[in-house]
């Protein structure tokens, strides 16, 4: 009796299933294949939607070349899914079904329509390709401690293969060594590849063509590591924040790199190989046993190199390159001796900085045209490079290195390095836009002027007072920035010399820091008679005010005098903010630079760095301002 109730149960699950599979048939009919893989089909010949993530055995592996278009012998592994769907009955009567595992009888291959990756036993690495250009391979990747050494992959392990995500445990083996070296490598549809170690697995070589190294900064200047400006080096020790760049040979792809907190290290391996125009061999990164995230953006001119000739001086110049989609496009320039960050506008105008005063603005797009325009202030020196970071008008099939930023590491995490808070400008402005629209001195002074001409002084005298005051705010904020400069120099010479007692052998590099932090008092202290007082500002507005209590012929003159004592003062308190911010910018970049060839150096860097940093935020209008 249990025996026919078991059969009978058995049958009645059996078509269920069967009824189930007949439904999925009839959704799918009709849909197309696409071209990521082969289509497969059910005993209907129906067409079956297409898995987003293939997981494919070659058969036999790899030996000498990769040829990704000859896959005549290759297998595709079964997702969970279409194994049920394609033999449901064996999945219901056997309940050991779902224990077995897969066996590569050739090297596993793991694609999307964005990225096709190769695991590659007989040599022990994995092959990263762009789908949109699989002649070359872009990436490399091998465990740190097997680089160099003859390895293989002696284990593939199939972790997931749902036909949207799919992840591989993959075992690295050398004969030099008697450990194994494990991580897991988790694939979906997008161009995103995590990677997570195993404990013992202590770091990760990414090998690629890169030919600049890019150390986002979202306060600040970003820095931009060129092989060639350290011909003497075979290795950069750079300080990281979470996010990287690697601009790769033939300006069509992009390396992005991100990580989650932790204390990782990163390094730049620099080829040895004499040709024109060096490279970064390989990323080496010591992860800290926390996963990493790789992403192979593609798009031709994704990044551009412009050689700044001595014939672009003083012209508008048209350079041979175009934007393959809008974002936020930005450049380095040298700007009163700091490389500066600028974001290229929509056309062609003039801008007014301190320090610098009127000029046109050096860089900017004319339709499909990109132009820069270099003078004595922004001189034709050195290199150009054109790249993005975030977006701006870009299309939804566009990923930024910002967007993979924030997909992998989470929005709470981005959001403290993107410090949209501390990019926004203070205002100098007491009633914002009730106020006069350039509430600085010089642009209070001529509203007031104005009155005076018209001999309106006693009648508009509520007027003239409102200015006066906004001009007293305006001053007041900018001893409060003063301030705040002075205080920063006096931590950081604090700081620094607490670190020159404890590493004796680090002077070179903190007595380098230690110079340009001294400019900041120096700049005070030959500015401090023309940046006056909070009480100077005081006596100067009770006498423009007195003015507009009884009218005189002396009153317009006698303004005019008040009005270049307004001006000296508020512009010398512009020129020393601005001088200031570049200082502590050019400190910020000196940090990350000098670092390079000095491994024990790098944690002070990093800590000089992230108080250069906190200075930085919500700067002035009038300082001279990366990415302004």
């Amino acid at each position: 009796m249990r025996s026919t109730i078991r059969v009978f149960m058995c049958w009645i699950i059996l078509a269920a299933v069967l009824h189930l599979e007949f439904h999925l048939d009839a959704a799918h009919a009709g849909t197309t294949a696409s071209s990521v893989g082969p289509t497969f089909s059910g005993k209907r010949n129906t067409e079956r939607p297409l898995a987003s993530t293939l997981v494919w055995d070659t058969q036999s592996p790899f030996v000498n070349k990769v040829d990704l278009r000859n896959r005549a012998n290759w297998k595709i592994v079964p997702s969970d899914l279409l194994a049920f769907e394609t033999n449901p009955s064996a999945a219901i009567s056997d309940p050991a079904y779902y224990g077995r595992e897969y066996s590569f009888k050739g090297d596993a291959v793991i694609e999307n329509e964005h990225l096709t990756t190769v695991f590659l036993s007989k040599k022990g690495c994995v092959v990263i390709y762009s789908r949109a250009d699989s002649s070359q391979k872009k990436l490399e990747l091998i465990p740190l401690q097997l680089k160099g050494k003859p390895a293989s992959i002696t284990d593939s392990r199939i972790l997931q293969n749902t036909g949207d995500q799919a992840a591989l445990e993959v075992t690295f083996s050398a004969k030099e060594t008697e450990d194994n070296y494990s991580a897991i490598f988790s694939f979906d549809k997008k161009q995103i590849v995590e990677i997570k170690p195993a404990e013992n697995m202590k770091g990760i070589s990414l090998l690629s063509p890169i030919e600049y190294g890019v150390v986002p900064s979202f306060i600040g200047d970003d820095l931009i590591f060129n092989p060639r400006e350290h011909p003497s080096m075979t290795t950069l020790h750079i300080p990281s924040d979470n996010l990287f760049l690697g601009l790769l040979k033939g300006q069509n792809n992009m390396l992005v790199i991100t990580w989650p907190r932790g204390k990782q290290l990163m390094r730049l391996v620099l080829d040895n190989k004499k040709r024109k125009r060096r490279l970064i061999e390989s990323v080496d990164f010591d992860n800290d046993g926390k996963s990493i995230y790789l992403t192979l953006l593609h798009a031709p001119g994704i990044w551009h190199k412009e050689e700044l000739k001595p014939s672009y001086l003083e012209k508008d110049v048209a350079v041979n390159w175009k934007r393959p989609f809008p974002a936020k496009w930005k450049t380095q320039l040298l700007e009163a001796g700091v490389k500066t960050t600028y974001k290229f506008r929509e056309s062609k105008d003039k801008i007014w900085r301190a320090i610098t005063g009127n000029y046109t603005y050096p860089v900017w797009f004319e339709g499909e045209n990109t132009f820069y325009r270099l003078g004595k202030k922004i001189p034709p020196k050195g290199e150009s490079i054109i790249y993005f970071l975030e977006r701006k008008g870009t299309p939804v099939s566009v990923s930024a290195p910002v967007d993979i930023m924030k997909e992998t590491l989470g929005r709470q995490v981005c959001d403290t390095i993107l410090d949209l808070a501390g990019r926004k400008l203070r205002s100098h402005h007491r009633r914002a836009s009730q106020g006069i629209r350039r509430a600085a001195t010089c642009g209070c002074t001529a509203a007031i002027e104005v009155v005076f001409k018209a001999g309106q002084e006693v009648e508009k005298k509520e007027y003239v007072a409102e200015a006066v005051d906004d001009m007293v705010y305006f001053v007041t904020r900018h001893v409060e920035r003063i301030g705040e400069y002075q205080d920063f120099a006096r931590d950081m010479m604090s700081f620094l010399n607490l670190k020159s007692k404890s590493n004796p052998d680090l002077k070179q590099f903190l007595d380098s820091i230690e110079t340009i932090t001294q400019e900041i008092p120096q700049e005070h202290n030959r500015q401090k008679e023309n940046i006056k007082t909070l009480e100077y500002a005081a006596e100067l507005a009770r006498k423009t005010k007195a003015l507009t209590h009884k009218k005189s012929p002396q009153n317009l003159p006698t303004f005019s005098g008040l009005s270049e004592k307004w001006r000296a003062m508020g512009g010398a308190q512009d020129e020393l903010i601005a001088k200031f911010h570049s200082i502590t910018r050019k400190l910020f970049q000196e940090a990350g630079y000098s670092c390079v060839n000095q491994p024990r150096a790098l944690e002070i860097a990093q800590d000089i760095r992230k108080r250069c940093r906190k200075c930085l935020r919500n700067p002035d209008g009038y300082e001279i301002w990366a990415d302004y």
